[in-house]
């Protein structure tokens, strides 16, 4: 057991923790791989023989410290590559780790199902279960012509291995995410636009603290209204520059919101995708002399040099919500 899949049970308003968590990981090993927003991979076969600890046990360090930290818990799957990493944390809960038996890779997955497996999307399990092979046990068993017949020569022959238990991929370090996404469910269908409002703020707060942990900015971002028919609309917008300003982001998202000219709508959620990510050091910046702007600015700086030291619980949800609407009077 070498490779962890650790999915942080993290609460909306606490994702920016996220860098400060996969920090936790590197202290046990360098090779570790963002999945987020929540998860990442870290292969600890040289953990295992420096601290003479199993993966397993490691993982028990690992949940504590995250505990004791940041006050999130997180669950664990352990497995000898990563796609059967992954797989075990399907079965695993906060407070258990689930590994898959290395002698017996092959039973533990017999009896999954086939979307259990990363990567294998709704189509592909249907088009499988349409011709009875639902379960990876009995994929494995089939012949190799028949799923290369029924999804393609390539996916065929990767899905068949894939439910033997071979596990070719690896735990590739610092994978960069091409996007950051947050949303905002509300408990009940919401028309009041106020409210709306103050989700959008949450959100793009939520969306500038985790590009600044990260030091990224982003160059669109996009929003999409879910409602209560459960049909959605999404419009996106090309930021003026690249940004991680959390004013900027709500004014952007607040303008796409507005182009939409909801009318009592009954709203069931809010999602912001900031896209285009790229390193803050290496964007281009307009000067700004507006005062407002450089204060909410600063209480930014602020908040994070508090979350970095203390934790994201250290700083009130809404805190830069409050200095998005100082710059953004139609908020307010």
């Amino acid at each position: 057991m070498t490779i962890l899949c650790v999915r942080f049970q993290l609460p909306p308003m606490y994702k920016a923790a996220l860098p400060g968590l996969l920090g936790l990981l590197e202290d046990f090993t360098p090779v570790v791989e963002a999945l987020p927003p929540d998860g990442a991979l870290a292969d600890l076969r040289g953990a295992e023989r420096y601290f003479g600890r199993s993966a397993v046990e490691l993982a028990s360090v690992i949940r504590v410290r995250a505990l004791a930290r940041y006050g999130v818990d997180c669950a664990i799957g352990a497995g000898p590559g990563p796609m059967l990493a992954r797989v075990a944390l399907r079965d695993a809960r906060p407070g258990v780790t689930c590994a898959v038996p290395e002698d017996a890779v092959a039973e533990f997955l017999a009896g999954k199902p086939v979307a259990a497996l990363p990567g294998i999307g709704a189509a592909t399990a249907r088009t499988l279960g349409e011709y009875g092979l639902d379960t990876l046990g009995l994929v494995a068993a089939a012949p190799l012509s028949t799923l290369q017949r029924l999804i393609g020569a390539k996916a065929g022959r990767e899905l068949r291995e894939k439910a033997s238990g071979v596990d070719r991929g690896r735990v590739v370090p610092n994978a960069v995410a091409r996007s950051l996404t947050t949303e905002r469910s509300f408990g009940f269908d919401e028309l009041d636009p106020a409210r709306h409002r103050g989700a959008l703020l949450s959100a793009a707060e939520e969306i500038g603290a985790r590009l600044r942990a990260v030091e990224k900015v982003c160059r669109t971002l996009t929003l999409t209204v879910r409602y209560a028919d459960r049909s959605a609309t999404t419009r996106s917008r090309t930021l003026k520059e690249p940004t991680a300003h959390s004013a900027a982001l709500a004014r952007s998202a607040y303008d796409m919101y507005e182009s939409l000219g909801l009318q009592r709508a009954r709203v069931r959620a809010l999602a912001l995708r900031a896209e285009g990510l790229t390193p803050a050091d290496q964007a281009s910046y307009q000067l700004t002399f507006d005062p407002v702007d450089e204060k909410a600015r600063r209480v930014e700086e602020v908040a994070d040099r508090v979350r970095a030291k203390f934790g994201p619980r250290a700083v009130m949800p809404g805190t830069l919500a409050l200095a998005c609407a100082l710059s953004w009077p139609t908020a307010a």
